[in-house]
């Protein structure tokens, strides 16, 4: 029997209705005596816009959404998946998992689903869970998704993190294939760093411990992030055997203009070879790869063929990289 590989079949995304730019922020923020500006968010992000979910919808809701649309674009029904792994830092609830919740909305019924925790490197972790599954026989059609509301997590007395994220879904089918799809990937952690970049409360006895919104450490993520982003890239393409000039598309976490840049630069990807969404989605956590995908192979840019670099870094402090040949 042919070595077992795994290959994107489809993708999808969704993002909540209600968009906020910049100035919609600026002017939100004003009414509590903080200043900010569209002009100051941009110098210092490069994100204009970001979408924000209402209060009653979940990050299962948001994955469901984004879970159909790569189910159609890989032209197979839901009952035909026998693997949900969601990324995700805004889980519905403490248990059951988001996974399990986008699996009963699906209406699917047996097949293992589990959530993932990595911060904004949650989908590159999901990806490689999924298709190392799928390389041991373990699974044959898995759902990768990965769903965040961060805005729940925002303290908007705080500038310099309130203006970063955003909410949104991005999901891939990923399906048994006798030809490789992921090629190659690398996955690493360093735990020493978790002050740099967390929401450190916790739940106990009915209540909230400590406080539960984003803190960072700005230039320690930025240094940090640029120098891990572009090790794991050159360590993955080691590994596949390849060097970076194979790279057709770099499709980064959407954190940060000048670090996507600056991996870009670094690796000699031209950069209108690097997809962006960061300016209209902001930073939406394990959602901002897949989103980001979805959006290119929509639009026409990313082709069967091509090879791209996707490539993850928060909070843990934890990174990674996946080489696709899409």
């Amino acid at each position: 029997m042919p070595i077992k590989h795994s290959r994107i079949a489809g993708t999808g995304a969704y993002l909540p209705p209600r968009r906020l730019t910049n100035q919609d922020l600026a002017n939100q923020l004003a009414s509590q005596g903080i200043e900010t500006s569209d002009e100051w968010i941009v110098s210092r992000t490069g994100i204009r816009a970001r979408h924000f979910a209402e209060p009653h919808v979940g990050s299962s809701d948001l994955g469901v959404l984004a879970a159909q649309k790569a189910l159609q674009a890989a032209g197979i029904e839901a009952a035909d998946i026998d693997l949900i792994i969601c990324a995700t830092s805004t889980p519905d609830m403490v248990f059951p998992s988001t996974a399990c919740l986008i699996q009963q909305k699906l209406g699917i019924r047996g097949c293992a689903a589990f959530d993932v925790q990595a911060v904004c490197s949650g989908f590159i972790y999901a990806l490689t869970v999924a298709d190392a599954l799928i390389r041991t026989g373990s699974a044959r059609c898995a759902l990768v998704i990965g769903a965040e509301v961060f805005s729940r997590l925002l303290d908007f007395s705080d500038r310099t993190t309130c203006v970063l994220f955003g909410d949104g879904a991005g999901a891939v089918v990923l399906e048994a294939s006798e030809q490789a799809g992921i090629v190659a990937s690398r996955l690493h952690a360093d735990g020493h760093q978790a002050g740099m970049l967390c929401a450190p409360g916790a739940v106990s006895g009915g209540a909230i411990l400590g406080d539960p919104t984003v803190k960072m450490d700005g230039p320690g993520v930025f240094k940090l992030a640029v120098t891990a982003l572009e090790q794991v890239a050159h360590e993955v393409l080691q590994a596949a055997g390849r060097d970076a000039s194979c790279i057709d598309w770099l499709v980064p976490h959407q954190a940060n203009l000048r670090i996507m840049q600056s991996t870009a630069r670094k690796l000699q990807v031209s950069e209108d070879r690097m997809i962006v969404t960061l300016d209209e989605h902001g930073n939406t956590s394990a959602a901002s790869v897949p989103l980001a995908l979805d959006q290119a192979v929509r639009d026409g840019r990313i082709q069967r063929g091509q090879t791209l670099l996707l490539e993850g870094v928060g909070g843990g402090f934890t990174w990674g990289a996946v080489l696709v040949d899409y």
